[in-house]
Parts: C-alpha cells; structure tokens; sequence
C-alpha cells in the first residue's frame, strides 16, 4: 500500500529535526524526513493519540 506522507508543520525549515506523519484507518505511521531509506515506525491510533497528549502535557 502507498502511505501519503504529510511533513510536520513543527519541523524545521532547514531540514533538521523533520518528521513526516501518514495515516491509515488505524495505524499512523511516523519517518525522519532525512532518513526515508531507513524505514518508519507504526502506532497504533490509540497510542499515538495518547503519546502527542503526554508532549503537549509537558509542554504546558
């Protein structure tokens, strides 16, 4: 299957600290734009749902 990738709007312009982000019915799917030759992880939604809330938890 062909994932459609979409860039982080909080990456970096001068292409340091990228990641890109496709999304299935249940899996999202995470890359460093640097390093595509490398692979990606996959989450399930639930627990990537779960990971961004704890990072705008510290955040705040």
């Amino acid at each position: 299957m062909e994932l459609d990738w979409h860039k982080s709007s909080h990456s970096g312009a001068n292409g340091g600290d990228c990641v890109e982000i496709a999304e299935t019915p249940d899996i999202v799917h995470m890359r460093d734009t640097r390093h595509r030759e490398l692979g990606h992880l996959a989450f399930h939604t639930d627990a990537f749902t779960a990971f961004i809330a704890d990072v705008r938890a510290e955040h705040r």
